[in-house]
């Protein structure tokens, strides 16, 4: 299965582009569930979520809608996967909250933080079994067999991430997928092109996610549209 949405929803900048221009904040997530069957919540990444919150939405989206979690950037940027087994144990047990809606959990690491195969593969040890997860490598450092090794080893995603700079390798180290697009000059033909290498790679794995760049015009969910009409018409 191919899920495609954005990162984040609750943006009242998109209201009269993506969002009607009388639409409530309350009422967003519900009309954001309605064109996309995933999103990327990205306030994780700022304080943890709480049991109520995930809970919530889990009982208000439809059956087979899809939520991913960014870490908290206390263990991905202030512990940088170091001395955290706790707090990622509490991150995945609440994240666990959202049930068959939990979609991946998305580990992205700083910039300065380079290759360390030793450190990754402990904290991957700490990961349950139960939970996907991933790996957002800002250092190209990371792009090394001995790190693709260590996330099969734990059926765990490398995180393929688009900017307008450069694109991460194409390796696929679990039995799912996670695509990060976030050039914000996307044509049509680019949208036509990750569709195709999407599609292709999808076809031997159980599932695929992919997420459009928040920004203030709308575009990500415009561009999510489009890569939905254009798998779709496959």
């Amino acid at each position: 299965m191919i899920l495609v949405g954005t990162s984040g929803y609750n943006y009242p900048e998109w209201k009269g582009s993506f969002y009607p221009s009388d639409l409530p904040a309350r009422k967003m997530l519900g009309y954001y569930d309605e064109h996309f069957s995933t999103v990327e919540i990205n306030y994780t990444f700022y304080r943890m979520p709480t049991e109520k919150v995930l809970g919530e939405w889990a009982s208000t989206t439809p059956e087979g809608f899809m939520f991913t979690l960014k870490a908290p950037r206390r263990i991905t940027h202030q512990a940088r996967l170091r001395d955290c087994e706790d707090l990622l144990d509490t991150f995945c047990s609440r994240a666990l909250t959202l049930g068959p809606k939990l979609g991946v959990l998305l580990f992205q690491l700083p910039p300065w933080a380079k290759k360390d195969v030793e450190l990754l593969t402990t904290f991957l040890g700490w990961m349950p079994g139960d939970i996907r997860a991933a790996f957002e490598f800002r250092n190209s450092s990371w792009y090394a067999s001995e790190v693709y090794a260590a996330l099969r080893d734990k059926n765990l995603a490398l995180c393929i991430t688009d900017t307008e700079k450069d694109t991460a390798p194409m390796e696929m180290t679990a039995d799912y997928t996670y695509f990060r697009l976030r050039d914000e000059g996307y044509k049509p033909s680019d949208i036509a092109r990750w569709g195709d290498t999407i599609a292709e790679h999808a076809s031997d794995l159980k599932d695929a996610f992919v997420y459009f760049k928040h920004e203030e015009e709308g575009k990500g969910a415009e561009f999510a549209q489009t890569l939905v009409q254009n798998l779709e018409s496959r």
